[in-house]
């Protein structure tokens, strides 16, 4: 299949433009899968939950699942993305998931980064994985790579491609991701995004960019630069990722011991 990332600057707060520009950079792309980064409809430094509240979006039925779900549908194409999502009083970071027959699910953030703790509700359900398009796409968000367990989990559900919704201010992400892969024999889709954020004094959060497409062999198929916008696309074999196999005497799963593991 073919699947990619964008790579964007959103302007705080602005969420019409944020999803204006996404369409821009979208224009002329073809693809069965992209990934764009997490909270990629607001920006990402919050000051407060009330502020966060105040952007929060009903999941199906806000303004950017809807604009996401239209896009899928115009352009054939899954579409996994973070926003900020409201239920029952609750305010999530969360990712969607949707395709051209509509929304197909979500998943909220279990892993809550520094003052995100002070603006989210932590997630309470396990990351999911979706069938598209005959593809296994495990979901989850920026700060869970720090935990190995949330890709192994998602691989030992069947998962084949890891679709990665990031805003990374850590510059260890995009190497430790090559690992995950290594770990699990997957495919891992991270869409950071770039630019930076001023919107607490004295602290300014700066984006890393380097979203990238890494294969189960630990091979870094595309990687977008530290600054720019960018939409990237290739072709993905999903067999690489079925089989779990090094050689003829080592399969990384059968070989597990979680008789002896905590």
């Amino acid at each position: 299949m073919k699947a990619g990332f964008v790579q964007y600057h959103p302007e705080f707060g602005n969420v019409q433009a944020n999803l204006d520009r996404v369409e821009e950079l979208l224009a002329g792309k073809e693809a069965d899968l992209f990934v764009l980064p997490e909270l990629f409809s607001t920006g990402y430094r919050f000051k407060n939950m009330e502020e966060a509240h105040h952007y929060a979006e009903l999941v199906p039925g806000g303004l950017t699942t809807g604009f996401l779900c239209s896009t899928a549908k115009k352009m054939n194409a899954y579409f996994i993305a973070g926003l900020v999502e409201t239920e029952n009083e609750r305010i999530y970071n969360s990712s969607v998931i949707v395709g051209p027959e509509g929304f197909l699910g979500r998943y909220r953030k279990i892993h809550l980064f520094d003052t995100e703790k002070a603006c989210f509700h932590t997630g309470r359900e396990a990351p999911p994985v979706f069938d598209l398009r005959g593809a296994k796409v495990g979901v989850m968000i920026c700060f869970d790579w720090r935990f190995p367990e949330t890709a192994r989990s998602l691989a030992l559900k069947g998962a084949e491609i890891i679709a990665h919704p990031s805003n990374l201010v850590l510059p260890h992400c995009p190497q430790a991701m090559i690992t995950r892969c290594l770990e699990n024999r997957v495919f891992a889709i991270t869409a950071d995004r770039v630019g930076d954020e001023n919107r607490v004094p004295n602290e300014t959060l700066h984006f890393i960019g380097q979203s990238q497409v890494v294969d189960p062999d630990g091979n870094v198929l595309v990687r977008a630069s530290e600054t720019g916008e960018e939409v990237c696309v290739v072709e993905i074999e999903l067999e690489k990722a079925r089989e779990k196999i090094l050689n003829p005497k080592n399969d990384i799963f059968k070989d597990r011991r979680p008789d002896l593991y905590f």
